[in-house]
């Protein structure tokens, strides 16, 4: 399998995840701004929307959208146990969160993100992303983790976004059990492995 990413971006919760599941892959890194891979390939060939993540299956199809890309990894893997079986609520419950991130919560960060964005857009933005993060600290207090009993897809994905508000100005101190929940995911190989791998520790 190939995965293109882009370090620190959304393509690092499959990147962990392929890790976690001793998957074999090769990372490939796209410049989002020239829309170019490493190699010197025109991304849009592989992804005509320009964004990652995106997974080249040995099949030849590709694969795109976080939610979808971490469930096949985890399906591709269960003794890995990144997702609870198919047909079940915790199943369900899972789905629910990956959702719920790769929508919602990632939706608030874009106006963040975006250059030539107005200082009004970022004000109600950044305020968007203060309330997710509220009350996912309240959700998270004296929990492990974000989607049930056992560590999922689920985990990864949470992780690798609340890595984002720091550098859009939003003090983490703010939300306690949130940066406890990080540090324990953190500690993971295959989380220390994967940001070694972008450049990001």
């Amino acid at each position: 399998m190939k995965l293109f990413i882009s370090p620190g971006a959304c393509s690092l919760a499959p990147h962990i995840a392929l890790r976690e599941a001793g998957a074999n892959f090769v990372a490939v890194k796209v410049d989002l701004a020239t829309r170019k891979v490493e190699t010197g390939e025109d991304f849009l060939a592989v992804n005509p929307s320009g964004k990652v993540p995106a997974l080249t299956l040995d099949s030849g199809e590709t694969l795109t959208e976080n939610p979808a890309i971490l469930l096949y990894i985890a399906d591709q893997k269960p003794d890995a146990g990144l997702a609870p079986r198919d047909g079940t609520m915790e199943r369900y419950r899972l789905l629910s969160r990956l959702s719920f991130l790769g929508s919602e919560f990632h939706k608030a960060f874009v106006p963040l993100f975006t250059p030539g964005t107005s200082d009004e857009a970022k004000a109600a933005a950044s305020t968007a992303v203060k309330n997710h993060l509220a009350a996912l600290d309240k959700e998270l207090a004296g929990k492990d983790h974000y989607a049930g009993a056992d560590f999922s897809v689920a985990d990864i994905y949470l992780f690798v976004m609340l890595g984002w508000p720091a550098h859009v100005g939003i003090d983490m101190s703010a939300y306690p059990a949130l940066g406890a929940y990080c540090g324990r995911i953190a500690q993971r190989p295959a989380v220390g492995a994967a940001l070694k791998a972008e450049g990001l520790i």
